[in-house]
């Protein structure tokens, strides 16, 4: 009884790790914070199912579908968008087939770092106007929260994240996201920005609003190419986990189980209206340092997400939180997702001065800034998804760089 009290506690404390990014996703999206974590206690069962209980991860919220979620909702609803979500879990069973059948060589064929690199870049540099609108207080071109009081409230908010990761030790450290939101709505609440109304209005208990999906296939294709760098996250995620408790997941259970799994939690995540999920580099810190590699405590983990779902002023307290703090938050998020695509680049030793190179990270980058849009009558691709379309075909149909035989360089005039 006692050591199961422990476990328990525990997965309290993973979800504690992992609650500040967990919530801050359909906070930006406008999705259900509720459904967010009912996704992610839902979806992490079923991962735990589908291999045998063996992995010890947490599957929280996405950052890579912020943009595109935003974007998505914006232009097709949220019916459209929950389907094009759904739809994206089918990504995962792709990489696992492929996994499956040829191995990673397939997957690094398709996608190398010159691929994924700018990629991630875009996933945060394409909404990174979004997070100064919301530091600014500003939303729809509007001045919705005084722009004083918003600087200050991101530039408080901002700070904290900061110093937390930077300075903190321990557990601490791995609570940047949650420590600058609670920091910032303390200072909302003492200048009397944030309204209490509907916290106080708010049930302690109450079943959550699930969505209802819309077949809209646009948005589906839309979604699709954006889930192709979270499934290489997974992989690099399941083999980071591997390297902390010292055993080979991606042969036992194997990478297409780990990835089957999370597919099915990215679907069950869009059928129920939350984001999607996939696993959390904050949670294998929290792993790291605890030294407990028992799986069953992200049973618990998900089990007390489950719960949570259910409190009602809970949820209202969660959407009480400023749009500035929020946006604070934004500020670093965003760019430290772009920067782990550049991570991605010089870990690689991708040369820039190969033209080839050069000419795959450009057009990625120019067409994912500047917002290119591909439109077919009622189909369009933009953002994350067309970028991900271009350099990949780029990838495959640019020519190696030639080999040189004596110095000499095939094809090249000297």
């Amino acid at each position: 009884m006692l050591q199961q009290l422990k476990t328990a506690i525990s997965g309290a404390q993973i979800l504690f790790v992992a609650f500040g990014a967990l919530v801050l996703v359909p906070l930006l999206t406008g999705l259900n914070p509720a459904m967010a974590l009912l996704g992610a206690g839902i979806g992490t069962l079923v991962f735990q199912l589908c291999t045998g209980r063996q992995v010890p991860i947490f599957l929280g919220s996405s950052f890579a579908f912020i943009g595109p979620i935003i974007y998505s909702i914006h232009t097709w609803g949220q019916g459209a968008t929950m389907f094009g979500l759904f739809c994206a879990g089918f990504m995962y069973f792709v990489f696992a087939a492929i996994v499956r059948w040829r191995g990673m060589a397939m997957v690094n064929r398709l996608l190398p770092p010159v691929v994924i690199g700018p990629v991630i870049m875009i996933i945060g540099l394409s909404v990174a106007g979004a997070a100064a609108n919301m530091a600014m207080g500003r939303a729809g071109g509007n001045q919705v929260v005084p722009y004083g009081s918003s600087l200050l409230l991101a530039t408080v908010a901002l700070t904290t994240t900061i110093i937390v990761s930077i300075f903190a030790r321990g557990m601490f450290k791995l609570v940047p996201i949650l420590a600058g939101v609670t920091v910032g709505y303390i200072v909302a609440a003492m200048l009397g920005m944030v309204d209490f109304a509907k916290l106080a209005a708010a049930p302690w208990f109450v079943v959550p609003t699930f969505g209802h999906m819309e077949i809209n296939w646009a948005a589906a294709l839309f979604m699709l190419p954006v889930a192709i760098a979270p499934s290489i996250e997974h992989i690099g995620g399941v083999m980071a986990i591997g390297g902390v408790t010292g055993k080979d997941y991606t042969k036992s259970p194997g990478l297409h189980r780990t990835l089957t799994g999370d597919g099915l939690g990215v679907c069950i995540a869009g059928i129920i209206g939350g984001p999607p999920v996939t696993t959390y580099a904050e949670v294998t810190g929290a792993v790291m340092i605890t030294r407990n590699f028992n799986p069953v405590v992200m049973t618990w983990a998900a089990l007390f997400a489950i719960a949570m779902a259910f409190f009602g002023k809970f949820n209202a307290l969660l959407q009480s939180i400023p749009m500035p703090v929020m946006g604070g938050i934004m500020v670093l998020l965003f760019g430290t997702i772009a920067s782990l695509g550049l991570k991605t680049l010089i870990e690689a030793k991708v040369d820039l001065m190969e033209p080839r190179n050069l000419v795959i990270i450009s057009v990625v980058l120019t067409s994912g800034i500047g917002g290119l849009e591909l439109s077919f009558g009622s189909f369009s691709l933009v953002g994350v998804g067309l970028c991900s379309v271009l350099a990949i075909m780029l990838n495959l149909l640019l020519p190696q760089k030639a080999a040189s035989h004596d110095g000499i360089v095939e094809g090249q005039d000297l």
